[in-house]
């Protein structure tokens, strides 16, 4: 069960916000987690104008390559962060898998809100699993993570790249491009397309992408007094969860271009993590675990970081371009 951190809307010196102005990116899936954020601060809120600055960035654009190959999840939140610069917004919601593991400066990951299913679904019109798929057969996913997996799982299948929104993803499957079809799960849930999902992958092996499932707000850092606005937000073990994970990837020069995973659970100050660096054709695998007691941000990312010690130990560098050994 999840829990929520337990803070004053605002302290005795910050008055409530009058106005606050989300930017967003345009797809269904993006405006559903915006309209989430907005009616979460109106309920916190009730005399504050909450509004929608809807938005497209170049990784809605660029349809037709892999994002490992036009610049990564960053082309995701970019022109968000422009407006933010600009005054046309104050916070800026994000899928927390599409934000980039070390923050531009000058801004701040300000809230983590509570994580949805965090794991993969398997999506498909005419077979209930991976394991029924014929030879040939064609999946579709936009993660080399996942690509590793399935090669080593599934040789005789056809990984093909699948780009564009959730709902450009399913039409593609539904118009047979594809006979199968990996998301992530929680955007199928909160769009309501839980009964699409034929079956949900566990996390071993199938481990997402760090912050996979999480939404994360992000603001100014010259705008401390927004960040104590969002405050109310947070959720507890989201947060020490994706600190983990998102120390991993940050030590391993995480992005789009590496197989990378990492997912953690905290529950009653225990964390358990488990993350993989593989290569793309899933031959190669590095593969570790962590447990410890965690009490703060700082007990999460340690973990993180003995979890990427231990990969890169294991060999992990050679796996991963740009990345010392």
């Amino acid at each position: 069960m999840s829990q929520t951190l337990s803070f004053n809307p605002i302290s005795s010196s910050l008055t409530a916000p009058k106005r606050l102005v989300i930017a967003s990116r345009e797809s269904r899936l993006a405006m559903w987690q915006a309209e989430h954020v907005r009616d979460c601060l109106k309920k916190l809120y009730p005399g504050c104008d909450v509004q929608i600055l809807g938005m497209t960035t170049r990784g809605d654009q660029i349809l037709d390559r892999a994002l490992s190959k036009v610049g990564g999840k960053g082309l995701f939140v970019k022109e968000l962060e422009t407006a933010l610069e600009d005054g046309r917004a104050d916070l800026a919601v994000h899928s927390l898998k599409d934000v980039p593991m070390v923050m531009p400066e000058g801004f701040d990951l300000s809230c983590v809100m509570a994580r949805e299913d965090a794991r993969d679904a398997f999506v498909s019109n005419d077979y209930a699993s991976l394991e029924d798929l014929p030879h040939g057969a064609i999946v579709g996913t936009s993660s080399l993570r996942r690509e590793s997996v399935l090669r080593a799982k599934f040789p005789h299948l056809r990984i093909e790249p699948l780009r564009g929104n959730l709902d450009t993803r399913m039409s593609k499957l539904d118009k047979g491009e594809y006979q199968a079809i990996i998301l992530a799960a929680a955007g199928l849930k909160r769009l309501g397309l839980e009964s699409r999902i034929r079956a949900f992958l566990p996390y071993d092996p199938y481990t997402p992408a760090a912050g996979q499932g999480a939404l994360g707000i992000e603001t100014l850092s010259k705008h401390p007094n927004i960040k104590q606005w969002l405050a109310p937000l947070n959720d507890l073990p989201t947060l020490f969860a994706v600190s983990a994970e998102r120390m991993v990837s940050r030590q391993l020069g995480g992005s789009c271009e590496v197989p990378l995973a990492a997912h953690a659970v905290w529950d009653q100050n225990q964390m358990n993590i488990r993350s993989f660096v593989a290569s793309v054709d899933g031959k190669a695998i590095c593969l570790a675990n962590g447990t410890a007691q965690v009490r703060s941000v700082e007990d999460a990312e340690a973990l993180g970081l003995a979890v990427a010690k231990n990969l890169l130990a294991q060999g992990a560098a050679d796996l991963i371009p740009n990345v010392s050994k």
